[in-house]
C-alpha cells in the first residue's frame, strides 16, 4: 500500500519533468543549464535538495539515533554553511565568469594539466554520492517492496538514468518545485503527528543540549566537526552546486538563491534529526533492523503520512541523483573528452555524448553502493575527498591571483588526496561506521584517527599550495569572461560569445 502510494506521487512528480523535455529543444546549453534562466526560488529549491534527498535526510535520522542530535544535524548543518559561504563569496563571482563546469574554472586559472585531474576526482568522489542516493532507494525497495537490497540497487538504476536522460537541468527545475512543497509538507507532518502522538523525548547523552557531542572526542566530537567542515567547505567545490549556480539568471540571483537554500535546508532538516531521537524510544530494538525512518514511517506512521514523506524523498533522491549525472557527464564529455568546446554548446552531438556518459557514472555509483550499504556516510565522504584536494586551490586560485601556479595547485592535489587515502586505508572506522570498502589492518591507527584525517589533509594541501606558490613564478591573469557581465536586480542579460548563449530570461 505505501509502496504503491509512494509510485504514484513520484509518477505524477515525473510527468512534469516530462513536460519540461520540451524546452530543450536540442540544445546542450537548455539541457545541461536550462539556457541559464532560472530565478531565485528554483535555484534556492535545487541548491536545497542536496540536503533534502534519501542521502540526506536518511544518514541524518540515522545517524542521530545512533550517535545523538549533532552527528545527524552534522550534516544539514554542513550543507547549510556552505550555502551560506557560496553566496557571500563565491556566487557571484563563479556565475559572472560565464563557464560550464567547475573544472572550466581550473582550466581558466591554471591550464589543461590542472583541468584534468579536477575533472577526473570529481567525477571519482561524485560517483560516491550516486552511490549514497541509490542505497536509499534500495532500502526503501528492499522495506516496502520486498525487493532484495542487490536487485533493488540494479533495479534503481536504470530510473535514475531515465529521469536524468530525459530533460536535463529543466527536468530538475519543474521536479524540485513539486518536490519540495512535498518535503515540506510530509516534515510538517511527520513532526506534528510525533509530537501530538508520542511527544518529543531524547536518550540520555544524546540530545541537543548534550554539547559534549561537539566538545569531547569520546562522545564524537572530532567526527561531528569532521562532518560539519568537508560539507561547508568539500561542498564548495561540489559540480551539481556550482553547475545549479551556473543555471541562474544571473550573479546575483546565484547568490540570493544560496542563502535561501541554506535557510531551506535548516527549515526542513533539523526536524528530522529531532523525530529521529524519539524514535529510538519508540522503536526499541526495530531501530537496528533497518533504517530508522523507513521502520519508523512502515511500522507506526499512518500510511497517508508514510506515502507524502517518502515520496518527497525518493523525489529528491532523484533531483539529486540526476544533477549529479548531468554535472559529472558534462564534465567527462566536456572537460576530459573536450567535446562540445571548440563549436558550441548547441551541438548535438555533445548533448548525446552527455547522455551517453551518465550510464558509466550510474554503474560506478551502484558499485559503491553494493560495497557500503550506508546513506549519510556516503554523503560526507564525497566532500571530505574534494576537501582535502580541491578546495585550496578553488579558493586560493580565485582569491589569491597573485600567486599560485599549475604546479602549485597539482602538489596541493596530489598531497592533499594522496595523504585523505592513505589515511582512510590505514583507519578501521569512517565517521564512525566499519570501513568496509579499503581498509588495510595495521597496527598505527585506530578508531581515535576517524575525523582527524579530514583536517590532517586538508591542512597538508593548505600548506603545500601556499609553500609551492611563494617559490614560484607568478600566474597569468585570470580572465572573468569572454564578455562584460551587467549584473541587475531584475536579471543580468549577458550574451557569451564563446559558447553562443542566448540573454538569459526569468524562469
Amino acid at each position: 500500500m505505501i509502496i504503491a502510494g509512494v509510485i504514484l506521487c513520484v509518477l505524477a512528480l515525473l510527468v512534469a519533468g516530462v513536460y519540461a523535455a520540451r524546452r530543450v529543444h536540442g540544445s546542450s546549453n537548455n539541457y545541461l543549464l536550462a539556457g541559464r534562466t532560472l530565478a531565485v526560488p528554483v535555484v534556492a529549491i535545487l541548491l536545497a535538495s542536496q540536503a533534502i534527498d534519501s542521502n540526506g535526510i536518511l544518514g541524518n535520522t540515522d545517524l542521530a539515533s545512533e550517535f545523538g542530535f549533532w552527528a545527524g544535524a552534522a550534516l544539514p548543518l554542513g550543507l547549510a554553511l556552505c550555502l551560506i559561504i557560496a553566496g557571500v563569496f563565491f556566487a557571484k563571482p563563479m556565475r559572472a565568469f560565464q563557464i560550464v563546469t567547475l573544472p572550466d574554472f581550473f582550466e581558466r586559472r591554471f591550464g589543461r594539466s590542472i583541468e584534468i585531474p579536477a575533472s577526473i576526482l570529481t567525477v571519482s568522489a561524485f560517483g560516491i554520492l550516486v552511490a549514497g542516493n541509490l542505497v536509499a532507494l534500495g532500502f526503501l525497495l528492499d522495506r516496502f517492496a520486498d525487493i532484495p537490497y542487490n536487485a533493488a540497487i540494479l533495479l534503481a538504476v536504470p530510473i535514475v538514468i531515465c529521469y536524468t536522460i530525459a530533460g536535463g537541468m529543466f527536468s530538475s527545475s519543474y521536479i524540485g518545485i513539486g518536490m519540495i512543497v512535498v518535503n515540506f509538507g510530509g516534515m510538517l507532518g511527520l513532526f506534528g503527528w510525533m509530537v501530538a502522538t508520542h511527544g518529543l523525548s531524547t536518550p540520555a547523552g544524546l540530545g541537543p543540549f548534550d554539547l559534549s557531542q561537539l566538545t569531547s572526542s569520546a562522545d564524537g566530537a572530532v567526527i561531528n566537526w569532521a562532518t560539519i567542515v568537508a560539507l561547508a567547505l568539500g561542498n564548495l567545490v561540489a559540480i551539481d552546486l556550482m553547475q545549479r549556480i551556473f543555471s541562474s539568471n544571473s550573479p546575483r540571483t546565484a547568490q540570493k538563491a544560496c542563502f535561501s537554500g541554506a535557510a531551506l535546508i535548516l527549515i526542513i532538516c533539523i526536524p528530522f534529526s529531532l523525530v529521529a531521537l524519539t524514535a529510538v524510544a519508540i522503536l526499541g530494538d526495530e531501530a537496528a533492523s533497518g533504517p530508522v525512518l523507513y521502520t519508523l514511517l512502515g511500522d507506526h506512521a499512518p500510511t497517508l503520512l508514510a506515502v507524502v514523506v517518502l515520496a518527497g524523498i525518493v523525489t529528491a533522491s532523484l533531483t539529486t541523483a540526476s544533477g549529479v549525472l548531468l554535472s559529472c557527464s558534462a564534465v567527462i564529455t566536456r572537460n576530459i573528452l573536450r567535446m562540445g568546446r571548440a563549436t558550441s554548446l548547441e551541438s548535438a552531438s555533445a548533448m548525446t555524448a552527455t547522455r551517453v556518459a551518465m550510464i558509466p557514472m550510474a554503474l560506478l555509483g551502484a558499485l559503491v553502493a553494493l560495497r557500503i550499504p550506508q546513506t549519510g556516510i556516503l554523503l560526507t565522504l564525497t566532500f571530505d575527498l574534494l576537501l582535502a584536494g580541491l578546495v585550496v586551490p578553488f579558493i586560493l586560485g580565485l582569491y589569491w591571483r597573485s600567486r599560485g601556479t599549475a604546479t602549485a595547485a597539482m602538489a596541493a592535489i596530489v598531497a592533499g588526496v594522496a595523504v585523505r587515502v592513505a589515511l582512510f586505508v590505514a583507519t578501521p572506522t569512517i565517521y564512525g561506521v566499519e570501513n568496509t570498502l579499503l581498509y588495510v589492518s595495521n597496527g598505527t591507527f585506530s578508531e581515535s584517527m576517524d575525523g582527524w584525517s579530514t583536517f590532517i589533509a586538508a591542512a597538508v594541501s593548505l600548506v603545500v599550495y601556499v609553500a609551492a606558490a611563494l617559490v614560484g613564478r607568478r600566474p597569468v591573469p585570470l580572465v572573468v569572461g569572454a564578455a562584460p557581465v551587467r549584473d541587475t536586480d531584475a536579471g543580468a542579460e549577458t550574451a557569451d560569445e564563446a559558447t553562443h548563449e542566448p540573454a538569459p530570461v526569468r524562469a
